[in-house]
């Protein structure tokens, strides 16, 4: 078994890194996958309702943010890049309110299919300081129907030619089926594009079959492998053992495995890499996956290696976790926090 090799963020990698920087500008990246409002309503609670038992929120503030994959479309926005998202929105007030929300953030709404018989996913968040007293979804976790998706996978088609790198991030609600991923990784194919998925562990790892690169977190790994946790429980090759059966099920030449404060370990072929963690203070791991694909693949369109770029990505994580909620990474404060970091 090949041992992994500990990679290093010195003087020369931080140098490297903060003179790739202005590579990722103007670099488009095409993503499909679930996109979604995240709303935050938040106030005091001084009283009981009178008319049930529930605490009355006295609303101080309110806050809407991109969600799902849109969250990753406006880290590509914020590092640089010229995000290309793909998805399907209902015809409802939602997507009004996501779309403002999407162009503010340098998101092009170009690419949107509207289906009317499915709504905008949108979670609203109701809370008290950081106490969550309730959250109301409005969604529909199902496939898209066949005319939808022909509709998807013909906007792929169209402009994956303009695209650098392709993102399929999978939030599991439905626009990610098998057949949107055998299409897409055949049409990036012929294309000459590397295809790229954030996947979701609800789908057995033979879901992403035809995929370049997977990026899962530890847990997910193990789920879409099919392993158990209490059988790699006491194996000190865990690790490297589910990340090689991830390549085997998936087909990818390429796993990047998230381990949080344990780092990256990277598989490329049969090169095994370890990248440490950088973050120096964690309040909300919320989006930081999201940051991660887009920081990856801008590195790796840019013309970095794969590991070069993970350490772009894991600098951009480190910036993202030490805030609270889904926000993007900027580029003065990556390029501060590459320089920061010991």
């Amino acid at each position: 078994m090949t041992a992994p090799v500990q990679a290093t963020l010195g003087p020369q990698e931080k140098d490297l890194l903060i003179k790739q920087i202005p590579a990722l500008k103007g670099k488009k990246i095409l993503i499909i996958g679930d996109v979604g409002l995240d709303e935050y309503v938040m106030g005091q609670v001084r009283r009981i309702s009178p008319e049930a038992p529930v605490p009355v929120l006295e609303v101080d503030g309110e806050d809407k943010r991109l969600g799902l994959a849109a969250n990753v479309a406006q880290n590509v926005a914020s590092l640089g890049g010229i995000p290309m998202m793909v998805s399907v929105v209902g015809h409802d007030m939602g997507a009004t309110l996501l779309k403002e929300l999407s162009e503010k953030n340098g998101v092009s709404w170009h690419y949107m299919i509207v289906d009317k018989h499915r709504p905008t996913t949108r979670k609203t968040r109701i809370m008290t300081g950081h106490h969550h007293l309730v959250r109301v979804d409005y969604e529909m976790k199902k496939y898209l129907s066949e005319e939808t998706e022909q509709k998807l996978l013909a906007m792929v088609e169209k402009h994956v030619g303009e695209a650098d790198g392709v993102i399929i991030e999978d939030y599991a609600k439905g626009v990610v089926s098998r057949n949107v991923v055998e299409k897409v990784a055949a049409i990036c194919k012929k294309a000459g594009k590397r295809l790229m998925v954030d996947p979701n562990p609800n789908h057995p790892g033979t879901h992403y079959q035809g995929i370049d690169l997977i990026k899962p977190n530890y847990n997910e790994a193990v789920a879409l492998t099919g392993y158990s946790f209490d059988d790699l429980k006491d194996n000190p090759n865990k690790v490297v053992e589910v990340g090689r059966a991830l390549q085997r099920v998936t087909g990818a030449k390429e796993v990047v495995m998230t381990r949080g404060k344990d780092g990256m370990t990277i598989f490329s072929g049969d090169q095994i890499t370890e990248v440490p963690t950088y973050a120096q203070k964690v309040f909300d791991v919320t989006g930081a996956g999201d940051t991660v694909i887009a920081a990856l693949a801008l590195g790796l369109v840019s013309g970095l290696s794969l590991v070069h770029s993970c350490m772009l990505a894991n600098n951009a994580a480190g910036v993202v976790v030490g805030k609270v909620g889904c926000v993007p990474c900027e580029i003065p404060e990556l390029i501060e926090y590459i320089n920061e970091v010991h």
